[in-house]
């Protein structure tokens, strides 16, 4: 079942409307040995948990209720536990989602299928959001990036390369503003994505990592 533009929400917060009961219900009906070995992670019978890497960190998500715990590391914020939208990207990568690896290639969210309907809210949300944000701070943009162990690519003024999960990585690149010219930034992802992400999955996932940048640069 897709997301629709109104379960996105980019005009206010209401997280009641997003579609979490359903989600959770389907997940619960789901067979978690057939989630395991669709997308190559592991299962553990006795425990009833699935482990799953996401944006660098190592989960638990227990079967068939959800609840979500994480290995120690560094990192110091955990998207999957507090936020909202990652637990209902997350749910829906686990229920339609594939293992894949790209080619090695990169696009624009625009070249993505479907991906010109949502364009105007992904621009407003998340590349947008990212100029303005940290298009004057690339310092600070270059600690959260290295905090959160993303590897540093030769785009822009500066860029990194982040896995979200694992053989799906997006590209963040930032150009300095300047007294002539507004900061500016891209977000590519890998070609894979449309293996298990719909254009409006993609949108939700940008405001994530866009969204989490902020608790990352609270740990450094």
């Amino acid at each position: 079942m897709a997301f629709s533009i109104n379960d996105l929400n980019y005009e206010k917060d209401s997280k009641e409307r997003m579609p979490w009961e359903h989600y959770t219900e389907e997940f619960g009906k789901a067979d978690p040995a057939e989630i395991a070995g669709r997308l190559s992670i592991p299962y553990d019978e006795e425990k009833k948990e699935l482990t799953l890497k996401f944006l660098g960190t190592v989960y638990h998500i227990s079967w068939p209720d959800f609840q979500v715990t994480h290995d120690k590391d560094d990192m110091g914020f955990y998207p999957l536990e507090e936020m909202h939208y990652a637990k209902i990207l997350t749910i829906r990568f686990l229920l339609n989602g594939n293992i894949s690896q790209g080619s090695g290639k990169f696009k624009t969210y625009r070249e993505m299928p479907w991906g010109e309907v949502y364009l105007r809210q992904f621009d407003g949300r998340c590349i947008k959001r990212l100029a303005f944000t940290y298009g004057n701070r690339l310092k600070d943009f270059k600690g959260i990036m290295e905090h959160i162990h993303a590897v540093p690519v030769k785009h822009g003024d500066i860029s990194y390369q982040v896995e979200i999960f694992s053989g799906y990585q997006i590209q963040m690149i930032l150009w300095e503003g300047d007294d002539e010219f507004p900061p500016s930034s891209q977000i590519l992802f890998s070609d894979n994505f449309p293996v298990s992400f719909a254009a409006e999955d993609m949108a939700v996932m940008g405001d994530v990592i866009i969204g989490s940048l902020k608790a990352f640069l609270k740990c450094l």
